[in-house]
């Protein structure tokens, strides 16, 4: 599928569980805010890990999303593909082929 349209999909899904369950999908939402906004760790260095963490669960969805955020926080193109390796190293073959969808996403953007 074409990152594009699985950036709009996670879009769609958030508005959904806001005309659905408002409370809930605002609590997720500032409970997110608050896990990955700097700290100890910066912003990008979060992203990273929810990116490796997202190969590693094979979620199509976040992987997309969080090479995206990773971008947005400044990490560059050979950061997102470290940080992918640490979750192959991790999570095995396949982490490795959800690779594909890191590749895409990043000559999408």
């Amino acid at each position: 599928m074409d990152p594009k349209e699985i950036l709009q999909e996670v879009q769609d899904t958030i508005k959904y569980g806001n005309s659905k369950q408002p409370n809930v999908q605002k609590a997720f939402m500032n409970f997110n805010q608050e896990v990955l906004g700097p700290g100890k760790l910066t912003t990008k260095t979060k992203e990273l890990i929810a990116l490796a963490l997202s190969l590693s669960s094979t979620c199509e969805w976040c992987i997309t999303f969080h090479v995206k955020m990773a971008k947005e926080q400044g990490a560059t193109d050979e950061e997102i593909l470290e940080a992918s390796y640490v979750a192959v190293l991790m999570a095995g073959a396949p982490a490795l082929m959800h690779m594909t969808i890191v590749r895409e996403t990043l000559e999408s953007l």
